[in-house]
């Protein structure tokens, strides 16, 4: 069965992006995209929310799509991308992501969207946590993690902290 992994970059005090979205924050380096080129050969596809995706699109990364990456995104709102890079998602995203795992395929990744990771969470659908800390506290923004109605328990699987300062983790979700 193919694993889903909620994956990003967050600053310690848990936040994606400032409130209006920017991540102007984030530090890049060579030590990062190195481990980033390697996930990305793992995985087939990418799953975001309506929010990530609109996000994506405004700061022109193609739509959110990657080359030779099948890109889901949810929405109850959106009935397909402007460039058709994405397909959009309406049904029940949990019912969706149950049946994708079941697939043949490489790895999925969910990208941002900390309210699709609360459901998919709540349905033992992640495997996987793995997030670059960056060494800042923004003291606002769009938060990593929303309300859940459990607790969620992980397995500490790696830790490596970065040049930079940021600490890359990665957790197994124990269901």
């Amino acid at each position: 069965m193919r694993k889903v992994t909620f994956g990003g970059a967050n600053s310690l005090d848990n936040y994606l992006a400032r409130a209006d979205h920017s991540v102007d924050w984030l530090l890049w380096s060579e030590e990062v995209a190195g481990v980033m080129a390697d996930f990305w050969k793992t995985i087939d596809t990418v799953l975001m929310g309506r929010k990530t995706y609109e996000v994506a699109l405004r700061s022109g990364q193609g739509g959110g799509s990657y080359p030779g990456i099948t890109t889901y995104v949810f929405s109850q709102t959106l009935k397909q991308g402007p460039d058709g890079s994405a397909t959009i998602i309406s049904e029940d995203a949990a019912e969706f992501v149950r049946e994708l795992k079941k697939q043949d395929g490489k790895d999925i990744c969910l990208m941002g969207g900390g309210e699709l990771a609360k459901s998919l969470f709540e349905a033992g659908l992640i495997d996987e946590i793995g997030f670059n800390i960056h060494p800042v506290l923004l003291g606002s923004g769009i938060p990593l993690f929303h309300p859940m109605s459990r607790q969620i328990d992980l397995e500490l699987l790696a830790c490596k902290t970065f040049k930079s300062g940021c600490v890359l983790v990665t957790y197994r979700v124990r269901n």
